[in-house]
């Protein structure tokens, strides 16, 4: 367990050396309150929560956070079990403060469940609560490293359901406002609890080598002080400090490499007092050791979207050692540090910089994304591709920059720009040139997006795209297309088998009782209950069981395959172009997807009935079909096929004849003769050296395969020809 020596009084001494100017009274209030109502209760992973408490405000204090975030985060655990209200927090301490304490509650009272639905409901709240106020984010990571240090007394399964958490949410979090030193914290905790056998032998071997490392960074350290006084550059300060382990496991892992193997195991920071000696710092580096190719960073001419600034090179150092360099202001140290806290937004009478307003601006369009994904799988997608560590960084024409993932395309920097600009996005221009929409950025890169008014995103798009951000606009858009499509077949389904049931889909919706049947069937309207009837997820049947529940069932679902077969029927009797009472014509459906099944290759002419599928439009069989048959025969829809045929139609054959050299060219010129095309063919011989060979024919219609078939049977060698 972290052993906690903070009491209220040396809380209220850090708190004074940080806030000089600031009355305290506010502070000291909370603090008796909270020793007030927390008198007993116990911290979960143990000793008195109080303890708790302490630390988690003094973990505010050390990220330099405003008064009411520290009083917030020493007050965070009173509303848990009924210890205070939230009214009274908001009459003690105001509404900002009851606000976060509030926010940091709700999420403290959910659980990452091991059913993903439940699991994504509660990130989605936290999302929330953080998107209102980041300083709800605060005081949770402040919370969760507390946590994470205390974790030791927890049981196994605790330990890892942590760390997981943590590893895959508060440690990407952390990152994404800038806090890099608790983001290390907090993956090299998860790391000793996930993996605890590696942590410790990756521990051991550093510790191993701890002193020789040391006399290395004092031999680096004391040339680069040397070389840069040289250059007049006088440094404010050098540092050289160990990697954290959970960067280095990540490098053996990816590389598969020992320890041994990885030279960059020391960074080092080079603080100098102006950004033109950060460039004259990074040349003299380099004067000397040679830079690694690929791996020389600008981020002070583009800062990441978290505000950090620093000039980063990987080089070969001393004795052939690779090593890590950033050379930065005390100013962006300051930033790189303390992250969001260094120009913090709350304090009283402060302006927000403009970065700084970015930074909020990108955490709240991050968190509106995510509130627009509806499915539990695509959101844990979709926050995973969120909190990326970018790697490219792009410009628009006009200077702006737009950080992006490995392998990002103009697709997603058109999404980046602007939801519009992604779903109208037609084509790019990168650094002048025109490209392919799947072309991968490089950073950089200028990128002028080419956009048209009628375009609309395609689902190949999803094959291409890296962030969640397009990956959802895009998964938006196709749901709501096919939803249009469902729903104008759902209406045509329906209108018809209510009417031969005796209902309409107006009487229905007058009825008293509709809002009852929509819950029954789990419909939330009626627009709702036609896109799941032409989707397939709910079929007529079912609706017309809820209407007539009693001795529905059986009979129903006999008649329906009589009638179906019986209508089928009634297709092939008909004149050709003659539309069917009641049937959907397949010529007009424009949009709904519509394939030819497989299985049985029905052509023009053939009696045929439609089968829905969930999420894939219609697949046409023949009516005597044997896997049409034995599917659901409430997803069976009557269809015709389109008076004008403007293509052709694959069906099978399979002849069986005399083994003769003749046989194929035979059987190939008479195919031809008919104006018909071989798409496949397989042809095996039998012990009794006969040939039997499977074909694919393309045909106009089934006149056109009755002609073939009956050209074929003139064939002398063939014994046996029939359809497949």
């Amino acid at each position: 367990m972290h052993d906690s020596t903070i009491t209220l009084e040396h809380l209220y001494t850090l708190a004074r050396g940080h806030l000089p100017h600031s009355d305290l009274a506010q502070l000291e209030k909370a603090g008796a309150f909270a020793v007030e109502r927390h008198n007993g209760k116990s911290y979960n992973y143990g000793g008195p929560f109080i303890n708790h408490a302490l630390n988690v405000a003094a973990s505010l204090v050390s990220m330099k956070m405003d008064l009411g975030t520290i009083v917030a985060g020493l007050l965070h655990g009173v509303l848990n079990e009924g210890v205070a209200t939230l009214e009274e927090l908001q009459k003690l301490f105001g509404d900002d403060v009851a606000n976060i304490v509030n926010g940091v509650t709700r999420i403290t009272n959910v659980r990452y469940s091991s059913r993903l639905a439940n699991q994504v409901e509660n990130i989605r709240k936290y999302m929330l609560a953080m998107g209102a106020d980041i300083r709800v984010l605060l005081v949770k990571l402040a919370d969760r490293l507390q946590d994470m240090q205390s974790l030791g007394n927890a049981a196994v399964e605790e330990r890892r359901y942590k760390a997981r958490e943590t590893m895959d949410l508060y440690a990407p979090l952390a990152g994404r406002v800038g806090i890099e030193w608790l983001k290390r914290e907090l993956e090299d905790l998860s790391f000793s609890h996930l993996f605890p056998v590696e942590y410790e032998n990756l521990s051991r071997q550093m510790d191993s080598t701890l002193g020789e490392r040391q006399a290395y960074v004092d031999e680096v350290i004391g040339i680069l002080y040397t070389k840069l006084r040289a250059n007049k550059v006088v440094p404010v300060r050098i540092v050289g400090r160990p990697k954290h382990l959970y960067s280095i496991y990540k490098k053996l892992v990816v590389q598969k490499i020992t320890v041994d193997q990885v030279y960059d195991k020391v960074a080092f920071r080079i603080i100098v007092r102006t950004v033109r000696e950060c460039y004259q710092a990074l040349g003299t580096v380099h004067a000397d050791w040679p830079p690694v190719p690929g791996r020389i960073k600008d981020y002070i001419s583009v800062p990441k979207a978290n505000n950090y600034q620093s000039l980063h090179t990987t080089v070969a150092g001393p004795h052939g050692h690779f090593i890590e360099i950033q050379i930065r202001t005390e100013e962006m140290d300051r930033v790189a540090q303390e992250g969001v806290a260094a120009h913090w937004a709350y304090k009283e009478g402060q302006k927000v910089s403009q970065n700084d307003a970015r930074l909020f601006r990108d955490i709240k369009q991050m968190v509106q994304t995510l509130q627009e994904v509806e499915d539990p799988t695509e959101f844990m997608e979709s926050l995973k591709s969120e909190l990326f560590e970018p790697d490219v960084f792009v410009l628009t024409p006009r200077g702006e920059v737009r950080e992006l993932p490995q392998g990002s395309t103009p697709i997603d920097f058109a999404y980046a720009i602007h939801s519009d600009v992604g779903d109208t996005c037609v084509g790019a221009k990168v650094n002048g040139q025109i490209v392919q929409l799947k072309h991968t950025l490089q950073n950089g890169d200028i990128v002028e997006i080419l956009t048209q008014k009628n375009q609309h995103p395609k689902r190949a798009w999803l094959q291409i795209v890296k962030t969640g951000r397009a990956r959802t606009r895009i998964r938006q858009y196709l749901r709501k297309e096919e939803n249009e499509r469902s729903l104008k077949l759902g209406r045509e389904i329906c209108e018809r088998e209510l009417k031969k049931n005796g209902f309409s889909l107006q009487s229905l919706v007058k009825g008293g009782h509709f809002r009852l049947l929509l819950k029954e069937l789990r419909c939330t309207s009626l627009d709702d209950m036609l896109i799941k009837v032409g989707s397939g997820a709910l079929t007529m049947p079912t609706l017309l069981r809820t209407l007539q529940p009693e001795g529905y069932a059986v009979l129903e679902e006999q008649r329906r395959i009589e009638e179906l077969q019986q209508r089928a029927q009634r297709q092939v009797e008909s004149k050709p172009g003659t539309a069917l009472h009641g049937s959907i014509d397949l010529d007009g459906m424009t949009g709904m997807p519509v394939k030819v099944s497989r299985c049985c290759r029905p052509i023009p002419g053939d009696a045929i009935i439609g089968f829905i599928s969930t999420g894939s439009g219609i697949s046409i069989h023949k009516a005597d079909c044997r896997n049409l048959l034995a599917t659901n025969s409430a997803r069976w829809v009557d269809v015709q096929w389109p008076a004008a045929l403007q293509q052709n139609y694959q069906s099978g054959l399979f002849i069986r004849a005399e083994n003769k050299k003749s046989l194929l060219a035979a059987i190939s010129s008479s195919i031809s003769a008919d104006d018909a095309d071989i798409v496949e063919l397989n042809a095996r011989t039998t012990a009794e050296n006969m040939a039997e060979l499977e074909l694919i024919l393309e045909v106009r219609d089934l006149k056109h395969l009755q002609l073939i078939l009956q050209h074929l049977q003139q064939i002398p060698e063939v014994v046996e020809l029939k359809r497949r």
